[in-house]
Formats: C-alpha cells, sequence, structure tokens
C-alpha cells in the first residue's frame, strides 16, 4: 500500500470512528435532555444506520483486501489474517453478550416510562378547561346579543355615553359599533387605542346569520405562550327598528379579557398534553434509537479488533513488504528514494541501508541526465542562435565535407545548401571555385606563422549566386571569417556586403561629384566669357570662310560649356540633395502636372495616365517629387523610343492590407519597352550605372535617394510576357509606395486638377 493510500485509509478510519462516538455522545444527551431527543430523533436515528452501513463496508474491504493479498501469495498476509480472527472473536463474543442484554433492558424500560392512568388525567384537565372558557364565552355571546337588541331598538342614533354605560355594565375591555363593511362608528374602552380590531368578513357574515358570534382569542396553538392578553369577543347583529329602505346593518362588538390565572392554567395543561403526545408518539422511534446506538457499538468493537489485527500484523511484516517492494521497483529502473522505517530494529536497519544504496545509484543516474539534458539545451540554443543569424554558417568536417548549414546561408547563395549535407562545398554548382579559394585560404591560414596568435581569418570574395546560367547571375561580395573546430573540423561564417559595399562605393562618387563640380565649374565661365568675346572682336574683322569657322568654332565651345554646366549640376545634384520640406499634396495633381509636359506624347497616345480618383494626400516635397516623376516618365519614353507600338503608363492607385486597411499610395511607371537586363537590376541605383549610350548614370541614384528621404520605397522589376506569347520580358515597371499620409484635412501644397 502507498504511503498516499495508506493516509486515505486512516483518515476515512479515523472520520468514521470519530463519528459513531459523536453519535454515542449524542445519545447520552439525548437520555439526559428529552427535548434534544424529541426534535432530533429521526435525523439521529438515519445517521447511526448510515454510520453503520459505513462501518459494516470498511470492514468488508478490509476482509476483501486481506484476502486477495492471501490468495496473491503476498508475503505477510496469511499472518495478518490469522490475527485478524483471532482479534475478531475476542471482540465479537463479549459484544454479543452485552448486545444481547442491553437489548432486553432498553426494550423494557421504554415502555415503563408511558402510563395510561397519566393520559387519561391530562385528557380530563384539557376538557374541563376547554368547557370552562366555552361557558365563558357563550355566556358573553348571549350578553352581547341582549345589548345589541336593546341598541337596536333605541334608533339610528347612539350616543358614546350608551356605549361606555354598557361597557360598564358588562364589565368589558372594549365594546365597538361598527357599520356594514366592518368599518368603525363608535367604540369604547379602558385602553386608548387608536382604532380597535376590526373583525373578519367571515365573523360578520356570520353573525349576520346566526345574530350573534363568540369566540376565544389567543390560547390557539399559533400562541402557545400567551404572549398577548387572552380574550373572548362577542359580535351581534343589530335589529333595524326604523323598517326604512335604506336602512344599514350595524354590529355590536364586545371584547373581555380573561384572567391571567385561568390564561396560564389553561396554557399549562395544553402544554403538557401536546408534551406528553409528543413523547407518546416518539417512543418507538427512542427504541430504535437505541438499539441502534447499541448495534452501532457493537461493530465498533469488531472493527477495533480486526483494526488492531491488521496494525499489529502490518507492524510484524511491515519492514519485509518494505524490503519487497523496493526490490521490485529497482527492478523496473525506478530509483526514487525508498521507504524508511523509523524503528531499530535488524529488519528496518536493512531497509535504511537499502534505501540509501538506491539513493546513491538515484544521484548517480540524475547527474548523467542532467549532463544529457544540458548538452541538448546548448544544442538547441546554437541550433535557434544558428537559424536567427542574418549572417550565413558553414560547418565542415574533418573531411572537408558540410556537416551543417543554417537558413542564412541559404539566403545569402540562394542555393539550397541543405540539400548538399555531407558532400563538398565544391559539389554545388556554382560555388567551385569559391570552394577552391576557401580552402586555400584555410591552408594558408594553418600554415601561415600566425596561425598560432590568431585563431581564424579573414577576407572578401566576389562570386556570381542565384542560377545556373552566368549571364543571369548576380554578383555578390562576401565578408568571410574561417576558424577551426576540435575534432578537425571547420567553421566558416560569411555575410552579404554588397550593399555595404555599393553604398561605399555611393559615397566615394558623392565625394567625386562634388570635388568634380568645384574643379570644372570654376574654369568654364571663363572659357565661355573668352570664346564669346574672341568672337566678337574678330567676327567683323574676317570674312567669308574664316568668319564661319570663327562663328562655328565659338558655338561649339560654348556648346560643350553648357553640356559641361549641365553635368557639374547634376554631379551637384547627387552630391549634395537639399533636405526635403515635406507637406501635404495631392500626388495626382502633382503627376498630372508633370504630365502637362508631355502633351505631345499623350496625344500621341505614348504617354497615358491612369490616376485612382479620391487618393488619400501624402506627405512629400512637391519640387523633388516632380523631379522624380519627370525623371521616371523620361527614362520610359526613351525605352519606348525605338518601337512603333510603344507606349508609357503612369498610374496611381491605393496599397491595402489582407484586412482591407489602407498601408500606402502607390506611384507605377510601366512601359512595354526592352525592360531591364538583369546585371543593371542589381546595381540600378548606383551612380553611373546606365544602359544609355549618352546617360551619366545619376537619375535612377538622384531617385533613389528622393525617395529615402520621403521614408518610401522604390521597387525595379520586369513585366513578364503573357503566358499565350512565350517566355520573355514585356517591359519595365517601377514602382514607389508612399507609407507616410497625411490628414485627410490639411492643405494640399499641389491642388487638384478638374
Amino acid at each position: 500500500m502507498s504511503k498516499a493510500s495508506r493516509w486515505a485509509w486512516i483518515i476515512s478510519l479515523v472520520a468514521v470512528i470519530g463519528t459513531g462516538l459523536v453519535l454515542v455522545f449524542l445519545l447520552s444527551l439525548a437520555t439526559n435532555s428529552r427535548g434534544l431527543y424529541e426534535h432530533h430523533y429521526v435525523w439521529l436515528f438515519w445517521v447511526n444506520v448510515i454510520v453503520a452501513g459505513l462501518l459494516m463496508l470498511v470492514i468488508g474491504i478490509a476482509g476483501v483486501r486481506l484476502l486477495m493479498r492471501v490468495r496473491r501469495g503476498k508475503f505477510g498476509s496469511r499472518l495478518l489474517m490469522r490475527l485478524a480472527l483471532v482479534f475478531a472473536m475476542v471482540g465479537v463474543l463479549p459484544g454479543l453478550l452485552i448486545y444481547t442484554v442491553s437489548y432486553q433492558f432498553v426494550a423494557r424500560s421504554i415502555e415503563t416510562w408511558f402510563d395510561l392512568k397519566v393520559e387519561g388525567a391530562l385528557e380530563a384537565g384539557l376538557s374541563l378547561g376547554r368547557g370552562t372558557l366555552d361557558t365563558q364565552v357563550n355566556e358573553l355571546a348571549a350578553k352581547t346579543r341582549l345589548a345589541a337588541e336593546r341598541l337596536g331598538d333605541a334608533g339610528q342614533a347612539i350616543q358614546p355615553i350608551a356605549l361606555e354605560r354598557l361597557r360598564e355594565q358588562l364589565s368589558a375591555q372594549e365594546v365597538t359599533l361598527l357599520g356594514p363593511s366592518g368599518q368603525v362608528l363608535a367604540t369604547t374602552g379602558r385602553t386608548a387605542r387608536f382604532a380597535p380590531e376590526r373583525p373578519s368578513t367571515a365573523q360578520m357574515r356570520q353573525a349576520r346569520s346566526a345574530r350573534v358570534v363568540g369566540q376565544l382569542e389567543g390560547l390557539d396553538e399559533d400562541n402557545p405562550s400567551g404572549s398577548n392578553e387572552a380574550r373572548i369577543r362577542a359580535l351581534a347583529h343589530m335589529p333595524n327598528s326604523s323598517f326604512s329602505l335604506n336602512a344599514q346593518d350595524r354590529f355590536l362588538m364586545v371584547t373581555q379579557l380573561l384572567p391571567s390565572q385561568v390564561v396560564a392554567n389553561a396554557l399549562s395543561v395544553q402544554a403538557a398534553y401536546r408534551e406528553y403526545q409528543a413523547r407518546a408518539l416518539a417512543r418507538n422511534g427512542l427504541r430504535r434509537m437505541y438499539i441502534g446506538t447499541l448495534t452501532l457499538t457493537l461493530i465498533l468493537a469488531v472493527f477495533g479488533a480486526l483494526l488492531l489485527a491488521v496494525t499489529l500484523g502490518n507492524q510484524l511484516a511491515r519492514p519485509l513488504l518494505v524490503l519487497a517492494d523496493g526490490v521490485r521497483q529497482v527492478s523496473r529502473g525506478d530509483l526514487t528514494p525508498k521507504q524508511v522505517l523509523a524503528a531499530t530494529d535488524e529488519l528496518s536497519g536493512l531497509t535504511r541501508s537499502f534505501a540509501d544504496m538506491t539513493g546513491q545509484l538515484s544521484d548517480a543516474r540524475s547527474l548523467v541526465q542532467r549532463s544529457l539534458s544540458q548538452l541538448e539545451a546548448a544544442r538547441t540554443n546554437l541550433q535557434t542562435i544558428l537559424d536567427n543569424l542574418t549572417a550565413g554558417v558553414i560547418v565542415f568536417d574533418k573531411d572537408g565535407r558540410i556537416d551543417t548549414v543554417n537558413p542564412g546561408a541559404t539566403r545569402i547563395l540562394r542555393l539550397p545548401l541543405s540539400a548538399y549535407r555531407g558532400r563538398p562545398l565544391g559539389d554545388v554548382p556554382g560555388l567551385e571555385e569559391f570552394a577552391n579559394a576557401v580552402q586555400q585560404r584555410f591552408d594558408l591560414h594553418r600554415t601561415s606563422p600566425e596561425a598560432g596568435e590568431r585563431d581564424h581569418w579573414q577576407d572578401a570574395f566576389d562570386l556570381q549566386t542565384g542560377s545556373a546560367n552566368a549571364m543571369e547571375r548576380d554578383k555578390v561580395t562576401l565578408l568571410v571569417r574561417g576558424a577551426a573546430m576540435p575534432h578537425a573540423g571547420r567553421l566558416m561564417v560569411f555575410d552579404d556586403i554588397t550593399e555595404v559595399v555599393s553604398a561605399q562605393r555611393a559615397e566615394a562618387w558623392s565625394e567625386v561629384a562634388r570635388r568634380l563640380a568645384h574643379e570644372i565649374k570654376n574654369p568654364l565661365t571663363p572659357i565661355q566669357l573668352s570664346a564669346e568675346r574672341l568672337q566678337h572682336k574678330l567676327e567683323s574683322k574676317l570674312e567669308g570662310t574664316d568668319q564661319a569657322m570663327l562663328v562655328r568654332s565659338v558655338g561649339t565651345i560654348v556648346n560643350q560649356v553648357q553640356a559641361m554646366k549641365t553635368l557639374v549640376n547634376e554631379f551637384r545634384d547627387y552630391a549634395r540633395l537639399p533636405s526635403a520640406r515635406l507637406q501635404s499634396l495631392d500626388l495626382n495633381a502633382l503627376a498630372s502636372e508633370v504630365l502637362g509636359l508631355y502633351a505631345t506624347a499623350q496625344e500621341s497616345g505614348r504617354l497615358k495616365a491612369e490616376l485612382t480618383a479620391g487618393l488619400p494626400p501624402i506627405v512629400g516635397d512637391t519640387t523633388q517629387l516632380r523631379q522624380v516623376i519627370h525623371n521616371l516618365v523620361q527614362n520610359a519614353l526613351d525605352a519606348v523610343t525605338d518601337q512603333p507600338d510603344g507606349h508609357v503608363r503612369l498610374r496611381t492607385e491605393v496599397a491595402r492590407n489582407e484586412q482591407g486597411e489602407l498601408r500606402a499610395v502607390r506611384l507605377q511607371v510601366l512601359d512595354n519597352g526592352p525592360g531591364f537586363p538583369e546585371k543593371v537590376l542589381k546595381r540600378a541605383f548606383e551612380p553611373y550605372v546606365t544602359t544609355k549610350s549618352k546617360g551619366t548614370g545619376l537619375g535612377l541614384a538622384v531617385v533613389k535617394k528622393i525617395v529615402d528621404e520621403h521614408g518610401a520605397r522604390i521597387r525595379l522589376a520586369n513585366l513578364p510576357a503573357d503566358a499565350e506569347g512565350g517566355q520573355g520580358i514585356a517591359g519595365a515597371q517601377v514602382s514607389i509606395s508612399f507609407s507616410k499620409l497625411a490628414p485627410a484635412d490639411s492643405p494640399s501644397a499641389v491642388p487638384a486638377t478638374a
């Protein structure tokens, strides 16, 4: 039996035995206090029955469990069975003898408590009291009827003095004259009451039919203590002597108090008779209560004997049972702390030694499990870190094969590296040269004199990623760090620094542009002025061919100077883009304003506007966004110049999320030109990257800067050809999403156009 089961068993036994003892105590109280017994004998009897049943159930369960232990051959069960039988006989035989004698004694004693003579005397006294009170009621009713007849002969007007005289004649407490519905017409009494008590409708109806009615009040069962004064009330119907059709019924009510001694005697006799009858009715229950309690006492005695037998048997066999149970648990691999007996004998000492041994085994196994858990937790943490790193991580085993790859490496190289786990890095298509370069770098670090001083190496590599086709792959720059691991393994961590290099390159170009703008712009104006002055001085002195040559040469110089100024201005704009002056503006109105500069293209159908009505206002710089729209539209028109059916669409729309909430306002420029080359898409926003033969490559770079200043996003993409037309590029698309929206009621810098 487990510790929890043993405690539950003990608690249930204590509860049942305690309940039985409480009932025995209540029985003794009932013997000394008859009032307690008379009010609670029913539920006390049934509680005795329930407790007796519970005790029988407990004894039955204990017997069944002991029998099952004997059949299963558990050690010590036969000894427990023998002790239980011996102690049961010791407890049952004396108990049966005491029970038989007590049963006869209780049955005869209770019958002697009730005597027929006492019951007859109580009934006679109660009848005598009732007869006396009935006589007084009838006497007062007769007097009240006579008084009502006399007052009825006196007519309708009855003076209060007549009522007071009548009250004194009848020695009454109160005399009241009532109307047909019970309303008080006149009253007089010994006490000053605000209004006398009115009779009920039934009493008035009875008085009208019987001429008079009398009743005794204050001695009924609803008022057994006589807290109110007992009285006799008589109600008589007054005859009408006027013979008038309009005459109304009147009633005379007389109230007379009973003497206090008479009331006390009547209540005493009535209470004594009622108490005797209640006890007489409850004597069978009392007999059952005593007999049931005696039966409960017998069962408690038997149960105590059985409990004592089981307890003594457990004390003798418990150490061996504990050892046997502990051995079985250890054989199943259960090394939890075992039960230790507090006794000082040899068997209890053996249980302590066994518990110490299992405790040592449990500590050793817990230490191993804790170490394994820590290793697993560390591995899980490391894997979580690797999965969430933006950098790529590849671990090689001692043979140079891929052992571990994180998602960052797959994302940066855009290759399914996990599919090549267990194979060399050179087996991955497109990474052959990169794998050789990394291997050489590991070998160089291993043989380098600095290998003992530095535990890692770091280098940058340029490689093509993304596709097996060399023309469609992107060039990326990786910053790679390598280190040796225990057991000849290798670790490689790398990150894509293409954007960083691009930003550095853009910053360098900005610095170059600033210096070129400063160094070139200064001599341009003197050159132009000098050429124009030469033309002005020499044009009149030359004739014919020489004059034409002078004009042509000066014009060439001036035109080239203007071109150089334009280039220098572009350098200046790229190097020092002014800060955006953000304000609310209508994107549709701004787009319409810019498209007004391309009226010819619109009339020819090469430029179309698809503006969504009701567009929310955005926050932006009107001048800079006008430059952005102009640049994108001009680039698109230049891209479709050589196509007969070339056209450009400028579109505005609202972007919403999956819940339908407003997310951004989008501006798109689409054309059906040749699109962007794949190698340009990756670096389209870098300075001096262009597909135009005479372009400077600063247009999209300036656009990107302006878009970033506005907190917007710009995206370049090629439009795929329709499925029916086959594979290919159907044109280019530039999309700008403005997420900074202005309040709807804010004034717009560019008013909407009709």
